[in-house]
């Protein structure tokens, strides 16, 4: 009766094991996981897909149009251009006087609004924080919201009959025997007016993002300071403000990126002829030159110039806000 061996080789002849590779054990864990994870979240993830789909068809298909700035546009041929043109239309803005004194209205109206518009709904929502009574505080803010879901063509609408010269403001001026102002028809007073109406809109919807951000701060910080002996207003500036700062800071970078798109719809509502030389902005001003003018190449230039101003304005001021105190948005 025999028994079959197997043969083993001498020990130091066996061939080394492979090495598994570093890539492929790393990439199939991470596909797997995000494999399992679509399929078990497929219902969240579905929700995406709109957003998607949104922002790559009206915000970044669109950009390929930005090549007209650089190409001769005319109505009716090809929607790429005709034929390059290189800076020429970069020129033509760059020594257009018309440009710079719309460029300087857009600067103050958008740092008139940066100051003004940013800090009241800090203020206000510190204010609401303060109130003990529910019935008082759900009231304020329900008016102080409601002009927030009015539309902006109602919103120009009622400013322009408050501001009438037969209008309320007016007739109460009459009363301290002053003469009735033109405050549409005036360009002293367009800035004034927008951001009066753009305050008016808009402070009591931005103090919820505030609110929201107040409700996260420990209560044992306020128990401290009044330990302390500090009292409310050294409260609010130890501890809430503190707080709320991360909030603050990102708001901030958002609204300085979008110190360059000043507000479109109500100028165009708000404004007229005699009230250019103070209220005729950079995106009226492409809209005069592109859609009542058909020079579309020459509004593309400008309104590219001004992207990358907006571009450029967002990254230093994130990375001003990251060295200075810690809180960025990237």
């Amino acid at each position: 009766m025999s028994t079959s061996t197997r043969s083993t080789p001498p020990p130091g002849t066996q061939d080394p094991p492979r090495p598994k590779s570093a890539s492929s054990s790393a990439s199939r864990p991470s596909h797997r996981s995000w494999r399992r994870a679509v399929r078990r979240d497929w219902q969240l993830y579905s929700l995406v897909v709109l957003p998607l789909l949104f922002f790559l068809v009206f915000r970044y298909l669109p950009m390929i149009g930005n090549v007209i700035a650089f190409r001769r546009f005319e109505p009716g041929g090809s929607i790429l251009g005709e034929e390059w043109v290189g800076l020429r239309y970069v020129e033509m803005f760059l020594t257009d006087p018309t440009f710079w004194q719309v460029f300087r209205n857009t600067l103050w109206l958008g740092g008139l609004t940066l100051v003004f518009c940013f800090p009241i709904p800090i203020v206000l929502a510190l204010l609401l924080n303060e109130v003990r009574r529910r019935a008082l505080k759900r009231f304020v803010q329900s008016v102080s919201y409601l002009p927030h879901f009015l539309s902006i063509v109602i919103v120009a609408g009622i400013t322009m009959q408050m501001l009438a010269t037969d209008g309320p403001v007016n007739h109460m001026l009459g009363w301290f025997g002053q003469d009735p102002i033109r405050f549409i028809q005036e360009p002293e007073w367009f800035r004034t007016i927008y951001v009066g109406s753009e305050i008016w809109q808009t402070a009591g919807w931005g103090t919820i993002l505030y609110l929201a951000a107040l409700t996260t701060i420990d209560d044992n910080l306020y128990e401290a300071a009044r330990i302390d002996g500090a009292n409310r207003w050294q409260q609010i500036w130890h501890v809430t403000l503190p707080g709320i700062r991360p909030t603050m800071i990102t708001l901030l970078i958002l609204n300085i990126g979008t110190f360059m798109a000043v507000g479109f719809e109500k100028v165009l509502l708000l404004y007229n002829p005699l009230t250019y030389p103070t209220a005729d902005v950079i995106s009226t001003y492409v809209y005069r030159t592109g859609v009542e003018s058909n020079s579309f190449s020459y509004a593309a230039a400008i309104g590219l110039f001004e992207a990358i101003i907006g571009l450029f304005l967002i990254i230093s001021a994130n990375q001003l806000s990251r060295r200075t105190v810690g809180t960025s948005l990237w």
